[in-house]
């Protein structure tokens, strides 16, 4: 047993889970009238209400201890002041820094005050995006540039690609594209329709050693010198999101178009850093600093709410919950906006690439469950896809649903019907239908009572399952940046309870050391000593690539 698992909170936790089971989210509603009122809270521009969630209020005050025990609130003032919180790596995290604003105070770290290097950075960002945007930076030929490429992979990715997959498209000129797949397809459809003469490439590594970003980089300027031939063009139509100004100069990129971070951004917290310099230029450098600003409010209240009142701190409680002591070892993210439908992706590696660890901060491994896997997409699609496991299925699915109030593209009758199915999912699986009410219904439609005993069980939904509804009025960069912050939060406040770091990403190793030794192995026979199967799998697939192969 581990010292959390005994620990006094954590057996207080243990004991609660009969009297929970033993009610049901509609007795609770029907026990305590104002607990609509009392399980809302505010943040910025976000709404939550949790209240259709499998507690009642002893157990919430019991989470709450257990965050107090673990000293959640010592901890949340130390991601803010820089401490060393990502431990196996010996950096702090202060992605927190990056959308301070202008009017941030001073903050020193190992003897340097950040807030300097991260405005100077923002000015450089802003004089490109204006140069760009107003046909200044040209194209070798003299043409404007029409298109961006960003070519990264995880958090240089994922994070850009859902801000802009979530705004406007027609706020700039520019077209953004984002390419991360070492599969040639994703290069070469992108590239396709594209014109080398108006198109700017963003190479985004911090090291410039990626294999998978180099490898797309490379070919985007084969690709390009093949209409540009001088090599001295690459200079117009390169940039890089990178420390490392030597690899960056070989590749043929002018250093002076180099934008820096730091290695107290972790990639999946670094869209509000020079990584986002894609975002910047596809939605204009205003408005991405509206979605730094909107961050910044979710993480004033991240910093300076109680405990009681914190909505990262209630939805991260709320998910250890459910995964530790109801055995619910996933969770829906599930969004009634088209345009959010690429923030799952972004929510599931924040989430699981941060909280999957099996030891403890200390190096000792952990006897209890961490990391809920992630998962959903665009509702209403869901409904008509994977809302039925959650509905009569045998897993306990908590979800949360997230509904802008006002649409960005209103048309007709579309935004009603779409928010009366979101607060209707919510109910339906709040109350779930009972046996009762199932016979009233089909007794009311004139069937015959063999005919209502055949279709009773196949009709009854068991309801009591949980969800979070988060309300926001629309779908704006302010709003998007508080809404990114606030999973962000959720997912440390989780990692700090379980006592694991949630900076690092170990895991993601090993099948790249593994992957480099069998992709030269896939050039010559094998010379290192696999399992037998993967021996056998690297001989079929060089085989195949023979071109007198058949498969």
């Amino acid at each position: 047993m581990s010292r959390l698992t005994e620990s006094p909170a954590w057996n207080t936790l243990q004991n609660d889970v009969a009297r929970i089971r033993a009610t049901s989210l509609r007795a609770l509603f029907a026990a305590d009238p104002d607990r609509y009122p009392r399980m809302t809270v505010s943040a910025g521009p976000l709404f939550l209400d949790y209240s259709k969630n499998l507690l009642d209020h002893e157990t919430l005050s019991h989470l709450l201890a257990l965050a107090e025990q673990e000293q959640l609130p010592q901890a949340i003032r130390h991601l803010f002041n820089g401490a060393t919180v990502n431990r196996s790596e010996g950096r702090a995290a202060l992605h927190t820094a990056l959308r301070q604003g202008d009017d941030a105070p001073p903050l020193w770290l190992h003897g340097q005050d950040v807030s300097l290097s991260i405005h100077q950075v923002l000015a450089q960002m802003t004089e490109f995006v204006e140069q760009v945007h107003s046909g200044t930076w040209q194209g070798y030929s003299g043409h404007s540039i029409t298109d961006v490429v960003n070519i990264g992979i995880g958090g240089s990715d994922l994070g850009p690609a859902a801000v802009m997959a979530a705004l406007p498209a027609d706020w700039v000129s520019l077209r953004v594209h984002y390419v991360s797949n070492v599969d040639g397809a994703q290069l070469s459809r992108t590239l396709k329709p594209l014109n080398p003469e108006t198109t700017l490439f963003i190479v985004a590594s911090k090291t410039f050693t990626t294999q998978e970003t180099l490898l797309n980089a490379h070919s985007a300027r084969t690709w390009f010198m093949e209409r540009a031939k001088d090599p001295a063009h690459i200079a117009r139509h390169f940039v890089a999101l990178s420390t490392n100004a030597t690899a960056v100069a070989q590749f043929g990129i002018d250093t002076r178009n180099m934008f820096a971070f730091w290695d107290w951004v972790g990639g999946r917290y670094s869209l509000w850093s020079a990584i986002g310099l894609s975002i910047a230029l596809g939605i204009g450098m205003d408005k991405f600093r509206s979605l730094l600003a909107g961050a910044h409010a979710m993480d004033s209240h991240f910093r300076d709410a109680p405990l009681a009142e914190n909505m990262p701190v209630l939805m991260g409680l709320i998910g250890i919950w459910y995964l530790n002591f109801m055995g619910a070892q996933t969770q829906a993210i599930l969004p009634y906006d088209q345009g959010l439908e690429r923030l799952v992706a972004h929510i599931q590696q924040v989430s699981m690439e941060s909280t999957g660890k099996s030891v403890t901060q200390e190096g000792k491994p952990v006897d209890y469950a961490t990391g809920a896997i992630i998962w959903g997409g665009a509702g209403t699609n869901g409904q008509h896809a994977y809302y039925q496991l959650l509905h009569q299925g045998t897993f306990l699915i908590p979800a949360d649903f997230i509904l802008p109030l006002h649409s960005r593209y209103p048309l007709g009758d579309h935004h009603r019907i779409l928010s009366a199915n979101v607060l209707a999912q919510g109910e339906a699986l709040m109350r779930g239908k009972t046996a009762e009410e199932v016979k009233e219904e089909l007794a009311g439609q004139n069937l015959p009572p063999e005919q209502i005993q055949t279709l009773l069980p196949h009709k009854i939904f068991p309801g009591n399952r949980p969800c979070n509804t988060l309300l926001l009025n629309q779908v704006d960069p302010y709003t998007l940046g508080a809404l990114v912050a606030l999973y962000e939060h959720r997912t440390f406040v989780q990692g700090t309870l379980w006592g694991i770091d949630t900076f690092d990403q170990w895991g993601v190793e090993l099948g790249k050391q593994l992957a480099r030794t069998i992709d030269a192995e896939l050039k010559d026979h094998p010379s290192a000593v696999h399992d037998p199967s993967t021996t056998g799998l690297i001989e079929r697939v060089r085989s195949a690539m023979s071109p007198s192969s058949s498969f």
